[in-house]
């Protein structure tokens, strides 16, 4: 490729650390893309002819082919994606396919190349997420009355529903999709015909080329249209945060199979064995999606540092920007998927979940408002009665609502009765009408909201 000035070949070593075809191959496909868009626009503008175009088209769509079908055979000599495709272009149609190279760099080529592989992956992992939303919102509905506890610091705090739990993370996913969303649309300039970092004296037109390839415009500076990586870290931070709350839903699955828990079941399907321990049913995937997330997190960490003192333009270190990043958007598609595929087999013990949400004393806050709702009290003697009145209960080793009234009147004498109608765990959760609260009506109400709007999306992956 440069033999015109270097006239021995690489050192062995040298050619193994500056190889990157085992990982910019997953690019054919955009580097081709990009490739046909130049072309065209080359003859367009009358720097190559409209025949050596038109070759050049069929025999990339011949490349393309060949790879596949597994038919293509990449060499490591050649370095790259953009060399094994120009070479192989070479061989079908002669010389016409060194034109090609006309008025771009590889410095272009890849940052054009990587900035279609991002986006297509952006696009992927939003129908994945929707999907993943869908199966949340349809679980929502089905158990908007299914009481379960709700926890802070991991203890028993308020009753809540199964559904309204579920949404949680339909509401986090909608935050993904958004971080996703907000990533492509930065991304969405093209740096084609910036060439290696100054731009080109040939009589080019990228706005023709952004155009042909869906971009919403030429980047403005050639400079950093070779240099920047932004759109792969914006894009990982959002993998990121996306990684994180899979794995805080997969730590609740964790916990709750446990059989000391037992709030919910996972068949088979999402659950492995032990090869000493017949009895064991393990929640792999779960446990496997909440590993992945440091894949994910560390590909971010690695590229912001490979990233941090690079000088403009290209440095061959941004060579490193493809594999973490690759690697961390594959192990997220197949997190949210398992994930998917998780909510959808999850078989809640409502018995047990609606015994649980009665554990701990957990409508005594519903006790403090009737306090406060009834007899007029401040919200903070409320508390205070209140944590008296559960002192009590627990002396007895009784629930609330299973304290004698007379025992609450010894702390309150103002207490009636029809305190015993907010004590228990349906009462409670029913009580939370608030925008945003666990009643069933809520929650019902917002599942449907979201069915039908990820209904509506034609990408959704359902």
């Amino acid at each position: 490729m440069w033999g015109g000035r270097f006239k021995d070949g690489p050192d062995a070593i040298m050619e193994e650390i500056n190889v990157s075809i085992d990982v910019d191959r997953h690019l054919y496909a955009q580097d081709i893309t990009a490739s046909k868009a130049h072309a065209a626009m080359l003859a367009t503008q009358g720097i190559i002819t409209a025949s050596d175009a038109k070759n050049i088209a069929k025999g990339l769509d011949t490349i393309l082919s060949e790879i596949g079908k597994g038919a293509f055979t990449f060499k490591r000599a050649l370095e790259d994606i953009h060399m094994n495709v120009e070479s192989r272009l070479s061989e079908l149609i002669g010389p016409a396919a060194g034109r090609l190279h006309t008025a771009r760099s590889r410095n272009d080529q890849v940052a054009t190349d990587f900035r279609l592989y991002v986006r297509d992956t952006i696009d992927e992992l939003d129908a994945a997420f929707g999907a993943f939303q869908y199966a949340l919102a349809s679980r929502a509905l089905e158990h908007a009355d299914t009481v379960m506890p709700g926890f802070t610091h991991l203890q028993t705090a308020q009753p809540v529903t199964f559904g309204h739990h579920l949404l949680a993370y339909v509401e986090m996913a909608a935050r993904d999709r958004g971080r996703f969303a907000d990533a492509r649309k930065r991304l969405n300039e093209s740096p084609l015909g910036s060439a290696a970092l100054a731009g080109t004296s040939f009589p080019i037109d990228r706005q023709a080329t952004a155009r042909a390839l869906q971009f919403d415009r030429p980047m403005a500076n050639s400079l950093d249209a070779v240099s920047d990586r932004d759109f792969v870290l914006e894009t990982l931070a959002a993998a990121a945060i996306a990684a994180v709350h899979l794995s805080r839903f997969a730590e609740e699955i964790v916990i709750w199979t446990s059989p000391l828990v037992g709030l919910v079941k996972l068949s088979d399907k999402f659950t492995s064995g032990s090869s000493i321990m017949p009895q064991k049913r393990n929640p792999d995937a779960a446990e496997l999606v909440r590993a992945k997330t440091g894949r994910v997190i560390g590909a971010l960490n690695a590229l912001l540092i490979v990233m941090k003192g690079l000088p403009l333009a290209y440095q061959k270190d941004m060579q490193e920007d493809k594999e973490g990043a690759m690697q961390a958007f594959a192990a997220l598609s197949l997190a949210v998927r398992a994930m998917t595929g998780m909510v959808r087999d999850l078989a809640p013990d409502a018995a047990r979940m609606k015994l649980a949400a009665g554990e701990g004393y957990a409508t005594a806050t519903d006790l403090a408002d009737w306090l406060v709702r009834t007899l007029k009290m401040p919200f903070r003697e409320a508390h205070h009665v209140t944590g008296r009145i559960v002192g009590l209960a627990a002396k007895q080793g009784v629930a609330l609502h299973e304290l004698p009234l007379a025992a609450m009147q010894e702390v309150e004498p103002r207490i009636t009765r029809a305190v015993m109608d907010v004590l228990s765990v349906d009462a409670s959760v029913k009580s939370r009408t608030s925008f945003g609260g666990t009643a069933p009506k809520n929650v019902r109400a917002q599942a449907k909201a979201w069915l039908k709007r990820l209904e509506k999306e034609p990408k959704s992956g359902r």
